[in-house]
């Protein structure tokens, strides 16, 4: 079918440099967190290259028609240890923002350092797990699965026409309705036996062409995580961004499975979990958030939280190096056919392509692999590839933010975002 191509606005960069500020820039916000001084946080994500930043807008929390119940934000995290030597989660908690004034700050942080922000929402996964209370979860949850994209696509209209009366609009880069449509609670709108993203398409497509209806100057899409080869054709047909994530996973994944984090028919503890844990790790079942509702909000199994907390980093490392060589072509290879396969997609619906996450996998807070000699070559790999296509956006790994310690290797970060601005 013949689409008309989409043309980038003329104010925004030939090409956008991304790092993936998630829900972070609200809810690590405290004295000594990476997001206490957004200006600074802006200036070293120019420093090192950096255009274009992807966040959680908290669209529904912010601009749905609960705000007055539930302003304003109080944040938490996880309760005592819980969380604080896992990705995102490691949050002193204890904030209190007022969630609108904290928005306009990014957005005139972001205009001062000529930057700009694509807005998405992470409230169908795991933003109200970091509120201090259940009200923000409850209320998402309380809406009926059909009427949730709808509540985003109007909450986040709303949001842009905020923008717009302080003339900040300009700095959105794009819009998407949900992060990874395919794993959040959206996907309950699905009956039984029904596939997920076959279920979400027409909703999504209405939600979408409500969005362009209110504010047809700004690109509106959706995000998908990978849906690849078969649920190509299940895709929303009215996106105007081909946004992906690529995760690879191949030897974290064997990790996965065989330490237990893929099924409960693996026990823990287990010989490979006793090789990685330290050995002052507690019973699993000592291991939880603080409360049933926030542990639920997460989206994630307890499990998880136990495993990369008290993982030790270094046997985390070495067993993937270890079996790394077993994994190595099968993974460039999948590199290289799905962003083949996403870069066709967006030609034959004429949209510009952006990977907007990837590209190991999920990982301990301190582990190194991802930002060790393996991972970048698999980082560059993908960046390559993504050159060879023309995308528009690129990421030059998830950890390359603020809330990571790889953040801290500058000089690799501007090697790589100068590569791709000047290719």
């Amino acid at each position: 079918m013949s689409r008309p191509t989409v043309t980038i606005p003329a104010h925004l960069p030939r090409r956008l440099t991304i790092s993936l500020w998630d829900f972070s820039w609200y809810t690590q916000t405290m004295e000594g967190e990476p997001f206490h001084d957004l200006d600074r946080a802006f200036a070293e994500a120019v420093e090192r290259g950096y255009n274009t930043v992807r966040i959680c807008a908290m669209p529904y929390l912010l601009f749905g028609p609960q705000h007055d119940e539930l302003a304003p934000l109080r944040l938490a995290n996880l309760g005592g240890e819980v969380g604080q030597r896992t990705r995102w989660y490691n949050a002193k908690g204890g904030a209190v923002l007022d969630g609108r004034k904290h928005l306009l700050a990014l957005f005139r942080a972001a205009q001062k350092h000529n930057c700009y922000i694509i807005l998405s929402s992470w409230e169908y996964q795991q933003s109200p797990s970091f509120s201090a209370n259940d009200a923000w979860y409850r209320a998402l949850m309380a809406i009926p699965p059909r009427e949730r994209f709808m509540a985003l696509a109007q909450a986040m209209g709303n949001l842009i026409s905020f923008l717009k009366e302080y003339d900040l609009a300009e700095r959105i880069a794009y819009a998407e309705l949900h992060n990874e449509v395919e794993y959040t609670r959206l996907t309950q709108v699905a009956r039984e036996g029904e596939d997920a993203l076959e279920a979400e398409k027409p909703y999504l497509e209405e939600a979408v062409a409500a969005m362009r209806a209110l504010h047809p100057d700004i690109l509106m899409t959706v995000c998908y995580a990978s849906p690849i080869l078969v649920h190509m054709r299940s895709m929303a047909e009215n996106v105007q961004v081909a946004h992906f994530h690529l995760y690879i996973y191949g030897v974290l994944e064997q990790l996965l499975q065989e330490i237990g984090l893929r099924s409960e028919d693996v026990p823990l503890p287990n010989p490979l979990s006793r090789r990685i844990l330290r050995p002052d790790a507690p019973p699993l079942e000592a291991w939880k958030a603080a409360g049933e509702w926030r542990q639920a909000a997460t989206g994630m199994d307890k499990r998880l939280f136990y495993v990369h907390d008290w993982a030790d980093p270094d046997q985390w490392d070495l067993w993937l190096y270890e079996h790394y060589a077993a994994h190595r072509e099968a993974m460039r290879q999948i590199i290289k056919i799905r962003l083949a396969k996403i870069a066709d997609w967006a030609q034959q619906h004429g949209l510009p392509a952006v990977i907007g996450e990837g590209y190991v996998g999920y990982t301990p807070l301190l582990a190194n692999f991802e930002e060790g000699p393996v991972g970048k070559d698999i980082a560059e790999y993908a960046v390559e590839t993504c050159l060879q296509h023309d995308f528009w956006g690129y990421i030059l790994c998830s950890n390359s933010a603020p809330q990571h310690p790889f953040w801290q290797d500058v000089a690799w970060q501007q090697r790589m975002n100068a590569h791709i601005l000047h290719s």
